[in-house]
């Protein structure tokens, strides 16, 4: 059994909190390792490890740090194959959409290799009588991020890169239920040159995190989980004197309209609604098509391909999906499917009873389909974070609009149509914060932000992109006149431009 603690001052060091939690193989079933739950003491070692290192990062000319991240990339593209297995044995979703979630994260450690160039302030020469003046960008100091299962490779590296780059020292609370890729991502980090203490990995509960909340050296947050607790972490953050930018749940809608190549859209579906078994905060789980011969046509070509899936452990190369990462999570989507049915939506294709043979333990779930869904059931208004697809059907496009803008969600939403007016008036008006044009999964890549409205985050700066510069640095501004442009004598009133 593999013993899984904690990596802080630049190595591993053993859990002593005594508390442990198990790490699943969820295609089989099995307690693979043991991961330790960590202590308010042990954060708080984390921390001063943390705030020992930083000043001297902080004083790193930005190339230099540039450099580290340069190096890690190699490093994630030579360990990819040893990095995407680890990943898909604790969290089950398939070798090469592991791959896909380190990649996403690798191209924000490419983003940040620009450092010198975001991090650069403004100057503004004679702003006033022989008065210059200038703004500069500073780290905050000490930054966490508090990070989900379902992502554990992406999400750690879109908050600790530019956090790092930006001159900061960063704790990393990753998810105890995946726990090794986010301990091995330190190791690499050491390797490419990162000074010990810069970035910690400590693994643990809600102990853990509401050590991180309330320690009065951490100067940042950044989160990513359900909306309850996204809520919850912005507004103790807030209470302690934190920045924080938190990011909660979804329920993203893809509006098919009567124009759209239906073929495309329907490939579409089956990746966004299906890849990674459904565990995605940007996975589509809402169809509507408009008008009702698009939504026959539709769910007649819906239902082989679902039936047609391919689901199998991470070993399976040829898997379309593969489990759900605990057996609480399986017994949740089914318990949203009993729910479905009891409500009145018709249950198309039930993926309640799969069993896959030699993986009868398991946590597998077949794909879902319901058709006739009604924005009042519970299946509709609940991020059911599994292979569950929904179709409400909408008269008209201004009906279809409606859907996403009224949900208390507001992560994504997507549009398939040949029609640019349709389009441009989708995007123009929806209150959603990724939008999607004949793009079923609208994640932005590295130089923009990613970011949801409503329900779906909680503070003013995004994720990656330019918002996290600025969300990882504090700015300061100077104004300087030098002897030469004094008067003498003392000035009372209030300095204006004249």
């Amino acid at each position: 059994m593999t013993a899984l603690g904690h990596f802080i001052g630049g190595k591993h060091v053993a859990g002593t909190s005594g508390r442990t939690a198990d790490v699943f193989n969820p295609a089989t079933g099995e307690v693979q390792a043991k991961v330790a739950l960590a202590s308010v003491a042990e954060i708080r070692a984390a921390v001063e490890n943390a705030r020992e290192a930083q000043p001297k990062w902080a004083a790193t000319n930005p190339q230099r740090r540039a450099r580290v991240f340069m190096k890690f990339v190699d490093l994630l593209n030579q360990n990819m194959d040893e990095l995407a297995v680890m990943l898909s044995k604790e969290h089950g979703k398939t070798v090469e959409d592991s791959k896909g979630d380190i990649v996403r994260g690798l191209e924000v450690c490419e983003f940040v290799i620009g450092i010198p160039h975001l991090s650069k302030g403004e100057f503004t020469e004679g702003a006033g009588p022989a008065i210059d003046m200038y703004s500069i960008r500073q780290p905050v100091g000490i930054g966490a991020g508090i990070t989900p299962f379902n992502f554990p490779g992406m999400i750690p590296m879109w908050m600790f890169a530019p956090a790092i780059a930006c001159g900061n020292a960063f704790i990393l609370k990753p998810s105890e239920r995946d726990p090794s890729l986010p301990l091995r991502l330190a190791e690499l980090m050491i390797e490419a040159g990162l000074p010990a203490g810069i970035l910690n990995v400590v693994n643990g509960d809600k102990e853990a995190v509401d050590a991180l909340l309330t320690d009065p050296d951490i100067g940042a947050i950044s989160f990513v989980g359900s909306t309850p607790i996204a809520r919850h972490v912005y507004g103790t953050a807030a209470a302690n004197g934190k920045r924080a930018q938190c990011f909660g749940g979804a329920k993203n809608h893809m509006i098919i309209m009567p124009d759209a190549d239906l073929d495309q859209a329907v490939n579409a579906l089956m990746g966004a609604g299906y890849g990674s078994a459904g565990e995605r905060c940007m996975a589509v789980s809402v169809a509507v098509p408009v008008g009702e011969e698009t939504a026959n046509r539709l769910v007649e070509k819906l239902i082989p391909k679902i039936e047609s899936l391919r689901i199998g452990p991470y070993t399976d190369d040829k898997a379309d999906m593969g489990p759900v990462v605990t057996k609480a999570a399986q017994e949740r989507i089914n318990g949203l499917i009993d729910r479905g049915v009891e409500e009145g939506a018709e249950l198309l294709v039930d993926g309640r009873g799969f069993k896959l043979q030699g993986y009868e333990n398991g946590y597998f779930v077949g794909g879902s389909l319901f058709d006739h869904v009604s924005p009042d059931m519970d299946i509709y208004r609940q991020e059911i974070f599994g292979p569950v697809l929904s179709v409400v059907r909408a008269k008209n496009y201004e009906e279809a609009l409606d859907l996403p803008m009224k949900h208390e969600y507001g992560n994504g939403v997507a549009i398939y149509t040949r029609d640019g007016d349709a389009a441009r008036d989708f995007a123009s008006r929806i209150n959603i914060g990724m939008i999607g044009i004949n793009v079923p999964i609208p994640v932005p890549l590295a130089y923009h932000s990613f970011g949801g409205w409503k329900a779906s985050s909680f503070g003013d700066l995004n994720q990656h992109g330019t918002d996290s510069i600025k969300f990882w640095t504090k700015t300061k501004t100077i104004t300087a006149r030098w002897p030469s442009g004094i008067k003498d004598g003392a000035e009372f009133v209030m300095p204006v431009m004249k």
